[in-house]
């Protein structure tokens, strides 16, 4: 059975759970999918510094999982912003994706995409990350409303209008042929206001099961290597000072 570890390195419980049902239901029979939370950190990733700190939550989750015994055939990084996909992917030894390269991914294969998250404050992070992963000229716009992804999973219903409207006047805007809903909260809200879009949607957490599940299916996943990232830490958790 290939085995899935998806992180999320913030500190909501709720948005595990979430997440836990979502990637599990997506990846289907013949798939173990174990997901844990950040043991350090903000509830809600909505700025640079709370970006930078999940980063080192990302790490220290991964490295607490395997010291626990978790051995995963690839890892997903349960939050749309990617938050250590570069570092973890250094040194984990196996396929590592994330909420958004996996929509990037996706949308990309429609033509040019835009995005719909929640807060502003993403805007810049994640149009740095676009350029970071090479889908700069694939990304039409990111267009963001002013509830954070926790507010927004916190009304359903109000959130559901609010992000149909959103996507399509992203779509219209920025001449997109696909809409990304990015947000690890807002799991499930794509398919529901489909109907209500006039170009696809791609909802993050969908699309980061199928990149896990297509990872695990690939050469490179049975080719493991030894996990390790090569610095002398101090004063981390010992659980990732043993991987230095």
């Amino acid at each position: 059975m290939a085995r899935l570890l998806v992180i999320n390195p913030n500190t909501s419980v709720s948005v595990s759970d979430l997440l836990q049902r979502r990637v599990s239901a997506m990846a289907g029979a013949g798939h173990d999918v174990r997901t844990i939370t950040a043991r350090f950190g903000a509830p809600y990733i909505a700025n640079e510094a709370s970006y930078a700190v999940a980063q080192h939550a990302t790490l220290d989750a991964w490295a607490a999982a395997h010291a626990n015994g978790e051995r995963p055939d690839a890892v997903l990084i349960g939050c749309f912003g990617d938050p250590g996909l570069f570092a973890l992917r250094e040194g984990a030894g196996v396929p590592v994706g994330g909420l958004a390269e996996a929509s990037f991914l996706a949308a990309s294969r429609r033509g040019r995409f835009a995005v719909v998250t929640g807060g502003e404050a993403w805007r810049p992070m994640l149009e740095r990350l676009a350029w970071s992963l090479g889908y700069a000229a694939s990304l039409a716009g990111i267009h963001t409303v002013a509830p954070t992804g926790a507010q927004l999973a916190a009304d359903p219903d109000g959130a559901r209008s609010l992000l149909a409207q959103a996507c399509r006047d992203a779509a219209q805007r920025f001449g997109a042929q696909a809409v990304i809903l990015g947000g690890a909260g807002l799991a499930g809200i794509a398919a529901e206001i489909a109907g209500a879009v006039p170009v696809p949607i791609v909802d993050s957490v969908d699309a980061g099961a199928e990149w896990a599940v297509d990872a695990v299916r690939a050469p490179a996943a049975r080719a493991q290597t030894a996990p390790g990232f090569g610095v002398a830490w101090q004063s981390v958790s010992w659980e990732l000072e043993s991987f230095g």
